[in-house]
C-alpha cells in the first residue's frame, strides 16, 4: 500500500470516528434542515483548513510545547460547548410567526452563527490540535528539506480536508432526512433542543478526559 493509500485509509477511519464535530453537524442538520446541516460542515472543515495551515507553519508544535496555552485553548473548547448546550436549552421552539420570519433575514442570521459556531467547534479542540501535529509527520518521507515537507503536508491537509468535507456533507444529509421525523411539535422540538444542549455539555466534560 502506497504511502497515499494508507493516509486516505487511515483519514477515512479518522473523520469517521464520532465527535463534537460529527455531532455538531448532525444535530444543525436535525433541528434546522439540510442547509444548515451544509453550512455547519463547510464551517467545520474551515477550521480544518485553519488546522492544517497552524500545523504546517509550525503553531501546532507552539500549542503542544507550551501547557498554558493549551490548557488555555482546553478551557475555551470546554467552555465554548458549555455555551452551544445553555443555548440549546434555552431555545423557545419555533412558533408560526417565528417560521415566517425564517424565510427571510433570520434565516441568513441563523445560519452565519451556524458556520461561526462551527468553525469555533473545530479551532477550539485541542485534540484536533495534537493529532495534526502527530498525524501528518507520520506520512512524511524521511530527509525531506523544510520547504518540501510544508508542500507535502499541505498536500496531506488538502486529501484529509477533501475526506473530512465529503463525509460531513453526508453526515449532514443524513441528519436532514430525520428532520420530518424528529421536528413538527412544539413537544417534540423542546425535546431535540433539551437532547441537544445534553450532548453539548456532556461533549463539554469530555473534553476534559
Amino acid at each position: 500500500m502506497t504511502s497515499l493509500a494508507a493516509f486516505v485509509l487511515a483519514s477515512l477511519v479518522l473523520v469517521a470516528v464520532p465527535g463534537p464535530n460529527l455531532i455538531y453537524i448532525i444535530t444543525c442538520s436535525v433541528q434546522y434542515g439540510r442547509r444548515a446541516g451544509i453550512v455547519s460542515a463547510l464551517g467545520v472543515e474551515t477550521g480544518t483548513l485553519l488546522h492544517v495551515i497552524a500545523a504546517v507553519c509550525g503553531l501546532a508544535t507552539l500549542v503542544a510545547d507550551h501547557p498554558l496555552v493549551f490548557a488555555f485553548l482546553r478551557c475555551a473548547g470546554a467552555g465554548y460547548l458549555a455555551c452551544l448546550g445553555v443555548r440549546a436549552l434555552l431555545r423557545h421552539p419555533p412558533s408560526a410567526v417565528g417560521a415566517a420570519e425564517a424565510v427571510g433575514r433570520a434565516a441568513r442570521r441563523r445560519l452565519l452563527r451556524l458556520y461561526r459556531d462551527a468553525v469555533l467547534v473545530n479551532l477550539l479542540n485541542p485534540k484536533v490540535v495534537l493529532f495534526f501535529l502527530a498525524f501528518l509527520p507520520q506520512f512524511l518521507p524521511t530527509g525531506l528539506s523544510p520547504g518540501d515537507a510544508r508542500t507535502r503536508m499541505l498536500v496531506l491537509g488538502a486529501v484529509f480536508l477533501t475526506i473530512g468535507l465529503v463525509l460531513d456533507l453526508c453526515y449532514a444529509l443524513v441528519g436532514s432526512a430525520l428532520t420530518s421525523r424528529l421536528r413538527g411539535t412544539l413537544r417534540r422540538d423542546r425535546f431535540l433542543s433539551c437532547l441537544t444542549g445534553g450532548i453539548y455539555l456532556g461533549l463539554a466534560a469530555l473534553v476534559f478526559v
